[in-house]
């Protein structure tokens, strides 16, 4: 090991110098602006701001998920709701059935619908959603050879269930009547 200068052996000088050369590149001024651009990954840009929705138009939801889905006011206020509820799974794998509807190459197709599969369909999923033995079988059959109609029967169940249960609590919540004041 090295210790003090005088005592240093020949292989710890010029180790030494080589850190000594290595920090003082470090701390030399760049040549250009472009030495001084760190390559972090860019962040994605903001989406513009959704314009909340008229008392008029927020009155329609009372009667029409479908309304209220297309907006994308409504969509969010509606998903926020669910969450603060615990039970965002429904509109979280009818978003992902949206998306996946948009895939126009087989192979993005084929790992989003196995993504879909294993995070909503699948018994135990993380984010299970509850449609009947039937709706299961009719997607998993679906999944072998994946296509744009893949999931429809499973997010039509959903959207049902969604419009049965889920609208009418956003309706009575405090979340929606803030809304059509």
């Amino acid at each position: 090991m090295c210790k003090g200068l005088a005592a240093l052996p020949h292989t710890c000088l010029e180790r030494a110098k080589e850190i000594k050369s290595k920090l003082g590149i470090l701390l030399q001024k760049p040549d250009s602006a472009i030495d001084l651009i760190i390559p972090y990954p860019e962040k994605p840009e903001k989406p513009a701001k959704v314009q909340k929705p008229s008392p008029e138009e927020t009155q329609q939801w009372r009667n029409s998920l479908e309304k209220l889905l297309q907006n994308p006011y409504g969509l969010a206020s509606f998903r926020n709701f669910l969450q603060s509820e615990f039970s965002e799974e429904n509109i979280e794998f009818w978003i992902a059935c949206e998306d996946y509807k948009k895939i126009k190459l087989p192979a993005k197709m084929a790992e989003k619908a196995k993504k879909i599969y294993e995070e909503f369909i699948q018994s135990e999923a993380p984010k299970e959603v509850n449609i009947d033995h039937f709706t299961k079988s009719v997607t998993m059959k679906n999944l072998v050879e994946p296509s744009v109609s893949t999931f429809d029967l499973a997010q039509k169940r959903i959207f049902i269930l969604m419009e049965k249960d889920s609208l009418p609590r956003y309706v009575r919540s405090d979340i929606y009547q803030e809304l059509i004041k």
